[in-house]
């Protein structure tokens, strides 16, 4: 290969093939060979011994302003019972102003000694002279203390939203629980009634993910208040021109025009940051008992989720994402969810929609006739591996025997559905890595459902390219962006893959020397 300007870079190897060697110019991949075949006259040589170079790691499902909030705001997740979210809470309210709302995130009510969630009078005794809020970690359960209930008005007349419950007591009162889009009619008040997160916050937690290896991510913002943030938008696009690693944003509107507005906005926003597509709900979460099911809960009898689905309130801003060029993003874990999304998609591609411009996210629980269903749509599944790791304590409590229908990856793999990999984070940390090994090892959780190293990286890789509808990564002219690694993934066993050193992450040619970036939440 002839010389001339740019960058070689030399590694033990280069993931999936016999080369050890990449050539970089201008920000993109000029050659991938034998670091002996290149004429190195007027080339920069960088070695890196003991690494291997895979495509720049992504994931496909990231709240960039959710995780920003996590790292920067009140953070229970390690509270073991309410004694410890008192201390925690009341410290928190010590350091605001008297007039700001207390919001925490990351409250895990499957970790508590009590087993349970708190109430707005359990919370009012850990804080009553002003609006607390707490999020569940999965976001879309929080309970409010009654200061905050009143900030938003809801009282013992207050109707049940559209797609989301307040929880009652004896009397009717509601009782500060609140479930999907009840979520908001508090959240939203008392988002704007805490100060915000700052420019510098954000910027300074997505440098930290280029330090986990991370190069682009599909990102998630909305425009509704989401985890207490009430301005993620407006908080992009102060940093648009700044961001050190690629974002892909898919939109939570409340409206089409809201929508196109939105994706206006980002198509101006820097070089960095493109308008993907929309994203909406049509159900809930495993662990909060909101993910619409075909048969309850088994643990909950008498509950089968919330369904979420509304082609009323979906369809047109579906409708508008793809007349502007983007993607239909719909988020859905249960069998029931899952069922109506594929549906909706199989009616779309009859319509002619490409099916790369089709997105189920999670796609938690499939039974074989979803699945066959799901395939022949064509639809990209973006999958979060490392919700197995977190949900072995109880998901066969919540599910019983349907445990054996949920995150089926080997059996998409094997219809031929293209998967691609995500954290969904703040619910889960941001580490791909980490992603890749409990897809192999999947927690302990039906391991017939396992994925091999190499499809395991691809749900990283190339995986997160389809569904962020980027070109495939590492191939002559497309960006210099790949992820050194201290271990080859093909060869690693998931136990080296977690505890495994990303070397030096490589964002259009420039290279980032990895810090580790650390996530204790």
């Amino acid at each position: 290969m002839s010389g001339g300007s740019g960058t070689l870079l030399v590694v033990d190897r280069v993931a999936g093939t016999a080369h050890d060697a990449v050539l970089v110019s201008g920000g993109r991949i000029v050659g991938v060979g034998q670091s002996t075949t290149f004429d190195t006259r007027g080339l920069t040589i960088d070695r890196y011994p003991g690494t291997t170079l895979v495509a720049g790691l992504g994931d496909a499902h990231f709240h960039p302003l959710g995780f920003t909030a996590a790292i920067n705001r009140l953070n229970v997740a390690r509270c073991e019972n309410f004694d410890e979210l008192r201390t925690k809470v009341r410290a928190a309210a010590a350091d605001l102003a008297p007039d700001e709302s207390v919001i925490g995130t990351r409250l895990n009510d499957d970790g508590l000694a009590e087993g349970r969630l708190p109430t707005r009078l359990e919370l009012d005794a850990m804080l009553s002279d002003r609006p607390l809020i707490l999020y569940r970690y999965c976001g879309h359960i929080a309970v409010a203390n009654t200061a905050g209930l009143d900030a938003a008005r809801v009282g013992p007349d207050t109707v049940d939203p559209i797609g989301g419950s307040l929880d009652r007591d004896g009397e009717g009162r509601p009782n500060g629980i609140l479930r999907e889009t009840a979520v908001s009619v508090v959240g939203d008040v008392l988002g704007r009634r805490s100060a915000s997160l700052t420019p510098d916050q954000v910027l300074s937690g997505l440098s930290g993910l280029v330090g986990a290896g991370l190069t682009r991510l599909g990102a998630i913002i909305s425009t509704v208040s989401f985890c207490g943030v009430s301005n993620e938008l407006d908080l992009l696009m102060d940093i648009a021109r700044d961001l050190p690693l690629h974002l892909s944003v898919l939109v939570h509107a409340a409206t089409a025009d809201e929508l196109e507005a939105s994706a206006e906005r980002l198509s101006n926003a820097g070089r960095r940051v493109s308008f993907l597509g929309m994203k909406d709900f049509t159900d809930g979460s495993l662990g909060g008992h909101t993910a619409a099911l075909r048969r309850p809960y088994a643990d909950w009898p008498h509950a089968t989720g919330t369904n979420r689905f509304d082609l009323d309130r979906i369809g047109p801003i579906a409708e508008r994402s793809l007349a502007i060029g983007g993607s239909v993003a719909l988020h859905a874990i249960g069998d029931a969810a899952c069922r109506d999304v594929i549906g909706y998609f199989g009616e779309l591609r009859q319509a002619g929609v490409d099916a790369d411009r089709l997105r189920i996210e999670h796609a938690s629980m499939l039974t074989d006739d979803d699945v066959e269903a799901l395939a022949s749509t064509g639809a990209v599944a973006s999958v979060q591996p490392a919700f197995l790791a977190s949900e072995t304590e109880w998901l066969a409590t919540r599910l019983g025997d349907r445990v054996d229908m949920t995150y089926r990856f080997k059996t998409m793999q094997d219809a031929g559905i293209p998967l691609a990999g995500g954290s969904d984070c703040p619910v889960e940390p941001p580490f791909p890595l980490a992603g890749m090994a409990v897809a192999r090892d999947r927690a302990g959780l039906v391991p017939s459902e396992s994925l091999d190293a190499r499809m395991a990286l691809g749900l990283f890789t190339d995986g997160v390219s389809l569904a962020l509808r980027e070109p495939t990564p590492l191939a002559v002219g497309s960006r210099a962006d790949f992820t050194l690694i201290d271990v080859d993934p093909l060869a690693a066993t998931p136990d080296e893959l977690c505890s495994a050193e990303v070397v030096s992450t490589w964002i259009e040619g420039i290279p980032h020397l990895a810090e580790r970036f650390e996530w204790d939440q």
